[in-house]
């Protein structure tokens, strides 16, 4: 069986990596901290796309 140890991403607590079932995690509640804070848009994933508001400003600014 693998062994390592490594820091937990939310806590940074030492914990076994294959032995957890929340792995990456240590325990549930670091994965649901983990959840929350991209559900509060704490975390964000970058992106090149133009915000649908910027569409509708150009439109506007078309129209005219």
């Amino acid at each position: 069986m693998k062994r390592s140890n490594v820091k937990c991403p939310t806590c940074e607590k030492l914990f076994e990596y294959y032995s957890s079932e929340f792995r990456p995690f240590c325990s549930d509640k670091c994965k649901n901290v983990d959840l929350n804070m991209w559900f509060d848009e704490e975390y964000k994933v970058p992106s090149n796309e133009i915000p649908l508001e910027l569409y509708d400003k150009m439109d506007d600014e078309y129209e005219h």
